[in-house]
């Protein structure tokens, strides 16, 4: 493998940017490659996408950045290629960051590039400065991936960021697109009276779970996990523990038991035990009663979740979904509530199919009107015994 390194000629006297191929030698390429574009400076992160991809720019500011990304996009030479992914590093600041997402929204070719925050060694305080930033589609950890990884990463970030493009540019008229930013709106205002009204008073109720929780059982009163919601974006998803500590870990113990059985060849993967032994008495309650997810009303203050949406999927389930065919269940926001959970809950026959169809139905229709009505409908599903 031979690593080229060609500097721009542009008449200044420092550099200004990088353009890393790596060319297998005598190997003809009949796949289109994978670009990158970084923009930082900090030379680890440059060395982990040079191994991940197979060509890519580096540059060390939004200047420098907005003046390549544009000969790039005016270029006629077939073997310039537009970047598959733009990164930006933690040491870009926020008024820079803006800067380069008006930028990047004013080209037809650029807005559809995804465009993430490299956060590997930063503070809390970055982190949630990017996660503020509504433009930037994902926050990751470059230290975190293989090449296998970022890239299966990379093509799902550009099929999720692709149908959000397109359907506010030419599936919507323009008065249809106002009626979605109002409904928006209006969602995210309901979601923060409503969750910050049941925290208030359910907080007496939050506080006997968590002792009862603690008497039966050691371990943490909360399960954490990373969960996939709208746009692959990942968060920390909070429930009250009703099940055994470490019972994650035993997944493959009880694999034989799953619901969802998975097909062969491959395809979507959900779990799920009926009467599964690794939950506690306490949890079989709370889990029957649905006051096991009152924790998530944080997620829906943090602007993680929605009151309702499709449900935010465990990492390894959502790694299943990345085909066209099954993506676009991630262009609704994550939710506590949802069309499957009224339509479906409790019901033993409900396929693997049938489930992601009522999340990609709810993609297709959600709206503000439509949030009221599956949550008038919610409390008789909560009612019903189901284990999900």
């Amino acid at each position: 493998m031979e690593l080229n390194l060609l500097l721009n000629e542009e008449k200044v006297t420092r550099r200004t940017y990088k353009h890393y191929t790596i060319n297998p030698a005598h190997e003809v390429q009949m796949v289109k490659k994978l670009e990158f574009f970084y923009i930082g400076k900090k030379a680890e992160n440059i060395d982990i996408l040079i191994r991940a991809f197979e060509s890519g720019y580096a540059a060390e500011n939004i200047s420098n950045a907005k003046a390549m990304l544009t000969r790039l996009t005016g270029s006629k030479d077939k073997h310039v290629a537009v970047p598959d992914i733009i990164i930006v590093d933690a040491t870009v600041t926020s008024d820079d960051l803006r800067e380069l997402s008006r930028f990047l929204s004013s080209s037809k070719t650029l807005a559809v590039v995804p465009f993430v925050a490299e956060a590997s060694d930063t503070t809390k305080a970055d982190v949630a400065r990017f996660k503020n930033c509504a433009f930037i589609d994902e926050i990751i950890f470059l230290k975190e991936y293989n090449k296998a990884t970022i890239q299966r990463k990379v093509s799902f970030l550009k099929k999720v960021k692709f149908r959000q493009i397109n359907e506010m540019t030419t599936n919507m008229p323009a008065e249809g697109n106002s009626r979605k930013v109002s409904g928006t709106i209006f969602k995210r205002a309901f979601d923060i009276f409503v969750s910050l009204a049941i925290l208030t008073v359910a907080s007496p109720v939050m506080l006997l779970i968590a002792l009862a929780i603690k008497l039966e059982s050691k371990g943490p009163v909360f399960y954490i996990s990373k969960r996939a919601g709208r746009g692959y974006r990942i968060f920390d998803f909070y429930k009250f523990r009703t099940m055994q500590v470490n019972a994650d870990a035993k997944i493959k113990e009880f694999s034989h038991l799953n619901q969802y059985s998975a097909e062969a060849g491959g395809g979507p993967v959900f779990f799920k035990i009926n009467n599964d032994p690794r939950i506690t008495k306490i949890g079989n309650f709370l889990r029957n009663t649905s006051l096991d997810e009152l924790p998530q009303l944080l997620n829906v203050l943090k602007g993680d979740m929605s009151l309702v949406g499709n449900r935010p999927l465990p990492l390894y389930e959502a790694a299943t979904l990345t085909t066209d065919q099954w993506a676009k269940r991630f262009m609704a926001p994550a939710g506590m509530t949802g069309l499957w959970q009224i339509k479906k809950r409790g019901k033993e026959e409900m396929s693997v199919e049938e489930r992601i169809t009522l999340d990609i139905d709810y993609a297709d229709k959600y709206s503000f009107l439509y949030d009221l009505w599956i949550m008038a409908n919610t409390p008789s599903a909560i009612l019903q015994k189901s284990n999900a």
